[in-house]
């Protein structure tokens, strides 16, 4: 088969199409012939080495295809359409997805719009619900509201909460995008305050929930963003990792919950439970057409490289996939 693997370089790993053996498929898995992969940042950092997420060569950890071998479980069969979260290998021909996270995609949806759902929907549905606690009627700060997890997270806070929603972006475009999918706010965050227009749409009392992504650039206005005994969950760090001079007493002294986390790194167990709820609570909502994946580009496997760098140079709304179908 072919799959991608990384070729160190001086300045810039790069991604290499390259001809590999069939993967091997433990007792859990199914045997999945992809038809789309998508990017995260992830594996952007797998890439230049500065993060590994998992043993497998391959980058790639989520796919959307064909079942090519049930391997003995009885909920699959030849030929059924399944997305789901793997342990790298995504960026192949085939790949061992567990079977106890694969889900079968809706007939409504196409092998595209199914690599766009795995991570990104289970990553901003853990953030929402799991960890963040929304509840109905309570008022979220989404930001970098039109990335992959941003959307996401958009929609379903709007649909499963009736939230309001108030999303930053960096350009006209994305904001526009944003309100389109269910942004009750919109915050231009290269020019305007994000901290001060959101006390304006909150009558001063700050949001119930923070979904942060950027870390230590937007530490003080979240703080201000937030209300008295909010919830305020990093899973990002696009803007630094480290705080000078933080005083912990900021915290006690709104009684803020701060919680930080990852989604690649939890254990099989756990994507199965999420993957397993999800699937409950959200599918209903795709199969009706309520809530949608967004895809930004598709690249031909061939074309990863290229695929990379629309992510680096923050040009998308929504996922990037790549396009197992060589032609």
């Amino acid at each position: 088969m072919k799959g991608i693997l990384v070729k160190e370089g001086e300045k810039r790993n790069t991604l290499e199409l390259t001809d590999m053996p069939n993967p091997d498929i433990g007792a859990g898995d199914l045997l999945v012939r992809v038809d789309h992969a998508a990017v995260n940042r992830t594996d952007i950092l797998n890439r230049e080495g500065k993060s590994g997420y998992a043993a497998n060569p391959i980058l790639g950890v989520e796919a959307a295809g064909i079942v090519v071998d049930p391997n003995g479980h009885e909920s699959f069969s030849d030929g059924d359409r399944v997305m789901g979260l793997v342990n790298g290998g995504g960026y192949a021909e085939y790949v061992p997805m567990p079977a106890d996270r694969a889900m079968k995609i809706p007939s409504a949806l196409s092998f595209a719009d199914a690599a766009a759902i795995p991570e990104v929907f289970l990553t901003a549905y853990q953030t929402l619900y799991w960890i963040g606690k929304l509840q109905k009627h309570e008022t979220v700060l989404i930001h970098a509201g039109a990335s992959g997890v941003g959307t996401a997270a958009i929609q379903m806070a709007n649909q499963l909460s009736e939230a309001q929603v108030i999303v930053t972006a960096g350009s006209a475009r994305k904001l526009t995008f944003c309100q389109e999918i269910g942004a009750d706010v919109v915050v231009n965050y290269k020019e305007q305050a994000f901290d001060e227009e959101v006390l304006k749409a909150t009558a001063n009392e700050g949001v119930d929930l923070i979904l942060d992504f950027i870390g230590a650039d937007y530490w003080d206005k979240n703080f201000k963003s937030i209300k008295k005994g909010g919830r305020w969950v990093l899973i990002g760090m696009l803007g630094g990792a480290e705080l000078k001079n933080f005083n912990l007493m900021t915290l006690m002294s709104k009684y803020i919950q701060l919680t930080g986390t990852l989604l690649t790194p939890r254990s099989d167990v756990y994507k199965a439970e999420l993957s397993n709820e999800f699937t409950q609570a959200v599918m209903p909502y795709m199969e009706e057409g309520k809530i949608r994946p967004i895809v930004d580009t598709v690249f031909p496997i061939e074309k990863a490289n290229e695929a990379h760098e629309h992510m680096e140079n923050n040009r998308n709304i929504g996922k990037i996939l790549l396009n197992m179908n060589r032609q």
